[in-house]
């Protein structure tokens, strides 16, 4: 999963703003039963920053594309799209996410690492990635809250199916009784330190929910 449109905004409107853009992203991930979201939201509630005005709400639209490069045998090139469903925020522009394959390699290390690299886009995007010959791998809906603390964001979301490719119209069908939930940080290459902070937190969450680091390889095999 990838963070909010309009957090992924902020971050980048701050790199801008300094000139170091991140492009690295830290994540762990995990998942809480529908019947103990509501203990884990207030939990957050407690442990993070926006405790005065509650989490930011989100309600977004994700397509996840391929290309490949060279030989079958390379990791293909993955790119997002994302754009919100929030009627509130239909003026926001549409954002183009490119993730890089885990970095896995360190068994010490607290979390994924993975390069990211978000840019603000108008509507045509999806148009413009078909025809540079991306293929649309799947889709889907989310929704849920995004909290805040220090650099870090923690998103609970509920992931939802497209119905026949109606969005928003169609009428969406939930994947699973659980919400997913992520702890990440954007930030520039070489701040590994991050990482510790983002396993100190995560302790504070148990035994509520067990956010780790995934290795998509062994999931796959």
């Amino acid at each position: 999963m990838t963070a909010p449109i309009s957090t992924a905004m902020d971050s980048l409107s701050a790199a801008l703003k300094s000139n170091i853009i991140p492009n690295q992203e830290y994540l762990l991930q995990g998942s809480v039963l529908d019947t103990s979201v509501e203990v884990l939201l207030h939990r957050l509630r407690g442990l993070c920053d926006n405790v005065d005005h509650g989490p930011e709400g989100f309600y977004d639209h994700e397509m996840c594309f391929s290309i490949r490069r060279g030989s079958p045998q390379e990791q293909p090139l993955l790119l997002r799209v994302r754009r919100t469903l929030d009627p509130g925020y239909a003026d926001m522009p549409w954002q183009l996410r490119y993730i890089g394959q885990p970095e896995l390699g360190d068994k010490s290390r607290p979390t994924i690492v993975r390069s990211s690299i978000d840019i603000a886009t108008s509507n045509t995007v999806v148009e413009f990635l078909t025809e540079l010959g991306c293929k649309l791998d799947f889709e889907y809906v989310t929704r849920g809250y995004m909290f805040r603390k220090g650099r870090m964001k923690i998103t609970v979301s509920k992931i939802f199916k497209v119905n026949q490719g109606k969005v928003p119209e169609g009428v969406p069908e939930m994947i699973s009784q659980s919400y997913l939930v992520e702890l990440s940080v954007l930030a520039p290459s070489g701040q590994d330190a991050i990482a510790e902070d983002m396993r100190i937190f995560a302790e504070q969450l148990r035994p509520l929910v067990q956010l780790e680091k995934i290795d998509y390889k062994r999931l796959v095999h």
